[in-house]
């Protein structure tokens, strides 16, 4: 049932909405007859003109300099084998949407429906005047090997064929690590390789390069071992052959080995065999999904073995997406002609550089880790380290230039770094992090309207995604039918009724507890014990008491109704006078937070100061700087007017409490978004030079008028609204959420419960 949800999911995924997972979108004004004519006819013919004159114009008036062609005849897709070019281009558009999240290049996914190696060469050479550089995909080996060399030979953009180079270069930075923490030399180390296809192949060539002696290689594939009396074997692997018996196995080889790379199948290596290897070994199993050997059977069989695997939920994680798309950014921005040998050297040499270096707190956030550190647990970056754009890439440009393969030269390295963190900015990683830190580490969610199929969609979701572990509540057989209906699984979440006689313990428990908090104010026994079949109340109550870790309420309810149970119950922090309300949009210039936009009404300027210090350290929760415009109709004392007064005020007030907090206002959003415009003039204020990611509102009407059309019109990602101020958390929906929007509000949700339970642990330090 869960396999056949899944595979629904996925096709719902590409075929709901616009089929597929890419769109090409203009980058030019095209609204008037004016931008018409410039786009197309007659303005199109002056570029034209230029480009006929100097064909390296072509890089100045069109595309081509950020565009790559993902290239494929399907004949070896992931692990489904020759399916063809029209059931891989699934893969191909997925592909492309790597490039874009992480380098911003830009892809035409080509499909082509030719197994002839040397028609296929022909077709792809002929599609040369339109790409800045062909990333080669899912081809078969041995043909893989003559189509790249013919396309590296003869055509004069970058060529790579990721599936051979992609995870070579990967697995060389790690190995590189690997080495030097286990206190062996490449020269001198003992290789097994089980495999040797495209990627295990150009695995081995690379190690060559980095020093590896080809003498001090055994290589297996599906025939077993490569030795001199085999007739199968093209050029590039007899050099790695054996002068041995055509009867040596796996278990032989592997004794005293000082390396096992596996790129084969799953579950070929057994504990016996790993024990077998020399002192300090290296294994890197990179079968998918089923390693050659498990994590857990690798390390359980020595403790002296550093492991590797091409999977995301154990350490070391060899992933293409490390190299790929900075390595072509890299190739891409001085216009290489070539991916070379000292390109992909360079970029090994840049990852395992990057390993060593401190990691910074968003991605010890993303992997809900205190602090990551070189070690034989982490050899290799992580996927979702932001640093890798501004890493590899200017590596790799580097090594083009000084190999002589470099059209243009890049001179201000600084400021090209610079140039490539503002490519992307946080809006992509912040999404991915907030998922992934939520699944470390995930915890009890209290679904409070479980009688709406989007609330149950979204449960579903967080469970198979092992985020948080769903507590439904509400009528059980009318959750259950709800379910049917939609095509949604509940194996495995639990269903709580709490009008249900299987609750009547836990309503006297929590009505008792609830009048104890409310008897002198305004509620009797009566009311208390009512008040407990509400599921708010309940679900609150949970929370309260521990029996849940998080709710998240208010999809068909009222924002006040839902809010008071919260209050009531759970209360505020200590020293937090009023809760308030934030949004946090995902926008294309990063992850921007917006409060109060939906508690306070009109706040004083005491107050907004409180908003503010609420907001500052949830920011800081999500491992970011908190940069703050305080916003107004006004700039800097341009009106003298109440409204713009309490801004100003409470600037004042914000800074005596938080003096090194980033923080400015009054001033109009106009100036807080644009960086030149507050430059140009306020050169004065804190927040010159800085990214405003926070915006504090001078009321509630204009925060939620300005989330909403910035939601709307913006076409921005929004999660929220996020209470602030709460003892525990409990996060209200907004009425009529998306199913994406009460995913992201569950994510939340069990990220605040991780924070505020590390919280409770440092203040009871006994507590085990």
């Amino acid at each position: 049932m869960k396999e056949q949800l899944r595979k629904e999911q996925a096709l719902d995924y590409h075929a709901k909405g616009r089929p597929g997972k890419i769109e090409v979108i203009p980058t030019k004004d095209a609204k008037t007859q004016r931008d018409l004519s410039l786009a197309y006819s007659p303005g199109v013919a002056e570029p034209c003109k230029e480009i006929f004159r100097d064909v390296e114009e072509v890089y100045k008036y069109t595309a081509k300099g950020n565009l790559v062609g993902v290239i494929t005849n399907g004949t070896a897709v992931l692990g489904l084998g020759n399916i063809g070019p029209d059931a891989s281009k699934p893969v191909m558009e997925g592909k492309a949407v790597l490039f874009k999240i992480f380098s911003d290049i830009d892809v035409f996914d080509i499909e082509i429906n030719e197994t002839d190696p040397d028609k296929f060469i022909q077709i792809v050479l002929a599609l040369e005047p339109t790409f800045g550089g062909i990333n080669l995909e899912d081809i078969k080996a041995p043909e893989c090997f003559y189509i790249e060399k013919q396309l590296r030979q003869k055509m004069k953009i970058p060529v790579m064929h990721d599936d051979q180079h992609g995870t070579a270069i990967i697995s060389s930075a790690a190995l590189l690590n690997a080495l030097e923490l286990q206190k062996k030399t490449i020269d001198t180390a003992k290789f097994v390789i089980s495999g040797a296809g495209a990627a295990a192949m150009s695995c081995v060539l690379l190690y060559t390069s980095l020093g590896a002696k080809p003498e001090n290689f055994i290589l297996f594939d599906k025939d077993g071992v490569l030795h001199p009396s085999r007739t199968d074997l093209g050029e590039d692997r007899i050099p790695y052959t054996v002068s041995a018996t055509s009867e040596m196995t796996l278990v032989s080889a592997m004794k005293n080995a000082d390396v096992f790379l596996g790129l084969s199948v799953g579950n070929v290596v057994t504990p016996d065999m790993i024990k077998s290897m020399a002192d300090n070994p290296i294994v890197f199993a990179m079968a998918n999904p089923d390693p050659e050997i498990s994590y857990e059977a690798a390390t359980g069989a020595r403790s002296d073995v550093i492991m590797a695997t091409g999977r995301s939920d154990y350490p070391n994680q060899v992933n293409n997406v490390l190299g790929f798309p900075f390595i072509f950014r890299g190739a891409l921005d001085v216009r290489a002609t070539q991916i070379n040998e000292a390109m992909k050297l360079a970029a090994v040499k840049a990852l395992a550089d990057l390993a060593k270096s401190a990691v910074p707190d968003i991605v010890n956030l993303a992997y809900n880790e205190k602090t990551i550190s070189f070690g034989k647990d982490y050899i290799i970056p992580k996927p979702l380290d932001p640093r890798l754009l501004s890493t590899v890439a200017p590596a790799v440009a580097l090594a083009a230039m000084e190999s002589g393969v470099a059209k243009k030269h890049i001179l201000d390295w600084e400021g090209y770094k610079e140039e490539l963190n503002h490519r992307l900015g946080l809006d992509n990683q912040l999404l991915r992090v907030i998922g992934n830190k939520a699944r470390l580490d995930p915890r009890r969610l209290v679904f409070a309207d479980a009688d709406n199929w989007k609330v149950l969609k979204a449960a579903q979701l967080v469970y198979d995604e092992k985020a948080a572990f769903p507590i439904l509540l509400g009528e059980e057989s009318k959750i259950k039918s709800l379910a049917v209906a939609n095509g949604i699984d509940l194996e495995g979440m639990v269903i709580i009724d709490p009008r249900s006689d299987a609750q009547t313990e836990n309503r006297k428990r929590y009505s008792k507890l609830y009048f104890d908090k409310r008897q002198r104010k305004g509620i009797n026994e009566y009311e208390a014990e009512k008040a407990m079949t509400d599921r708010n109340y309940f679900g609150c109550m949970m929370v309260e008491t521990g029996d849940a870790d998080a709710m998240i309420s208010g999809l068909t309810k009222n924002y006040p109704d839902t809010i008071r149970p919260a209050l009531q119950i759970i209360g505020k922090e200590d020293g937090v006078k009023k809760i308030a309300g934030m949004y946090l949009l995902i926008t294309k210039k990063g992850p921007l937070f917006l409060a109060d936009t939906t508690v306070n009404f009109n706040p004083t300027a005491e107050e907004v100061a409180d908003i503010t210090a609420l907001a500052a350290r949830e920011v800081q929760n999500f491992n970011l700087t908190p940069r703050i415009a305080l916003l107004s109709y006004s700039n800097f004392g341009s009106s003298d007017s109440p409204e713009a007064k309490i801004m100003s005020e409470a600037r004042k007030l914000i800074k005596k409490r938080m003096p090194s907090l980033i923080v400015d206002g009054e001033m109009q959003a106009s100036v807080a978004l644009n960086p030149k415009n507050l430059q140009d003039s306020y050169p004065f204020s804190e927040l010159v030079n800085q990214d405003v990611n926070t915006l504090i509102f001078p009321n509630l009407a204009a925060g939620n008028i300005a989330y909403n059309l910035m939601k709307e019109v913006g076409n921005a990602d929004a999660i929220g609204p996020i209470l602030l101020g709460l003892k525990k958390p409990v996060h209200v929906l907004q009425l009529g959420s998306s199913v994406r929007s009460i995913y992201n509000m569950a994510l939340v949700a069990v990220i605040d419960a991780q924070m505020k339970s590390k919280v409770k642990d440092i203040e009871s330090p006994g507590k085990i």
